[in-house]
């Protein structure tokens, strides 16, 4: 009998990672998927598990990135899918090129929503799959000073929500939600914001802690997990709190230069 073949984008580091080397354990095949050429060296890693492993170096913002990665499937059915791919921009907005928050909404939003599209429907079609896909606390809080990547997770988290009830009664798929908080990953070096209070936190979760929590709901079957409890406060939180707080509390933490630097 063949390995499950599980795709994984994001996966040369952070949650991305650590979800390829729990797929990697499990015996599942492996497409592994970034934009950067990092990914030939995790690929690397994830084999040890002696699995096949390919990785592909895409730009997932793009519908022609998306397509090489399906490419790279050929005939293979993906039995699970890892919709993980999210890149951010801190900082004020209007101080933004339109190129910047551009990459943000089509990496978290489009091509994130086209690459669902197009192995869901082949997962309805079979009757077998499960989809994870990650969200984020920050969709339920208004982002001030990284407003358009709080704004896309607010998408991804509603967006998947939709879709698991218009699925709901197909059996044999399923689509899960993982929404972790702040994250020791490189997010936050790559999004500009190490300067920042969030930044520059020690609280930060474990990648692979998130990872684990993701896997284990999805192979529970879960509509959505929000990993950790100081996490699922927040959350519970924010549908009571103004927004207009909110807003000025992620402000605090996320303003340039309010980090102890």
């Amino acid at each position: 009998m063949a390995n499950r073949l599980a795709v994984v984008t994001g996966a040369s580091t952070g949650i991305g990672f650590e979800l390829a080397h729990i797929a990697a354990r499990q015996g599942c095949d492996l497409i592994v998927v970034a934009n950067e050429p990092l990914i030939a060296a995790a690929a690397e890693d994830f084999r040890q598990f002696g699995t096949q492993v390919e990785s592909v170096e895409a730009d997932l913002s793009t519908i022609e990135g998306v397509d090489r990665l399906l490419d790279a499937a050929g005939v293979r059915s993906i039995d699970l899918l890892f919709a993980n791919a999210g890149v951010g921009r801190g900082g004020a907005f209007l101080e933004q090129d339109v190129a910047s928050w551009r990459h943000s909404i089509d990496t978290n939003v489009t091509g994130t929503v086209y690459l669902i599209q197009k192995v869901l429907r082949d997962m309805v079609a079979r009757g077998e799959g499960k989809v994870l896909v990650t969200g984020s606390i920050a969709g339920y809080i208004p982002g001030s000073f990284n407003a358009i990547y709080n704004a896309t997770k607010a998408f991804i988290d509603n967006f998947a929500e939709a879709l698991r009830n218009e699925i709901k009664d197909v059996a044999g798929v399923t689509l899960t939600t993982l929404m972790p908080g702040p994250t020791d990953t490189e997010f936050f070096a790559r999004a500009g914001m190490l300067d920042t209070q969030i930044g520059q936190d020690d609280g930060k979760a474990d990648p692979a802690k998130v990872a684990q929590d993701g896997w284990d709901a999805l192979m529970a079957g879960k509509g959505h997990l929000v990993s950790g409890f100081a996490n699922k406060v927040q959350v519970a939180g924010a549908g009571v709190v103004p927004q207009a707080a909110l807003a000025e509390m992620h402000r605090k933490q996320a303003e340039p230069g309010s980090g102890n630097v």
